[in-house]
């Protein structure tokens, strides 16, 4: 389940893209490659951490198959609702800026628009509907996309 969902999203389908082959666009690109090998490595770990999140803690799997019987609020989650998603995002970014490619970048865009209109109109109803009260309060405090500058701490008590 892990090794071939985001092995084709974040590795068959940026591969067919570029065929890693490196490209120089403009004279001055290493510090380019740099800051994609940067992003491939931060979106691997986000993606380990959340995937493994969803086991520790809400005993399940992001599958809607075998989905976590709690809601998923640690770790990674603290910051940003959908970890999985943007550390995908993060990796075909990056590797659009190490392999100095166009290519991933469109593919990026298009999979992200897919990806917020899934979670908006599929995963969020599906996610009120199981947890309530407290996916709520969760949804009002982390955002979806872009993460929070210091981690969210659930209290005892929704707040009125």
């Amino acid at each position: 389940m892990f090794v071939v969902g985001p092995g084709l999203v974040i590795g068959v389908v940026p591969w067919l893209l570029t065929r890693w082959q490196f490209r120089d666009p403009t004279p001055y690109w290493a510090i380019f490659r740099v800051l994609g090998v940067l992003l491939i490595l931060a979106g691997l770990f986000v993606l380990i951490q959340a995937f493994a999140r969803f086991v520790t803690e809400g005993f399940g799997t992001p599958l809607p198959a075998a989905p976590p019987r709690q809601l998923v609020v640690g770790g990674i989650y603290r910051w940003v609702r959908n970890p999985i998603y943007v550390a995908a995002l993060a990796v075909i970014v990056g590797q659009a800026l190490l392999f100095g490619q166009l290519g991933p970048l469109v593919y990026a865009a298009i999979l992200w628009a897919g990806m917020a209109s899934v979670v908006r109109w599929r995963e969020e109803p599906i996610l009120a509907r199981r947890f309530g009260a407290d996916y709520d309060v969760y949804r009002r405090a982390v955002p979806a996309w872009w993460p929070r500058l210091r981690p969210w701490t659930p209290t005892a008590t929704p707040p009125q």
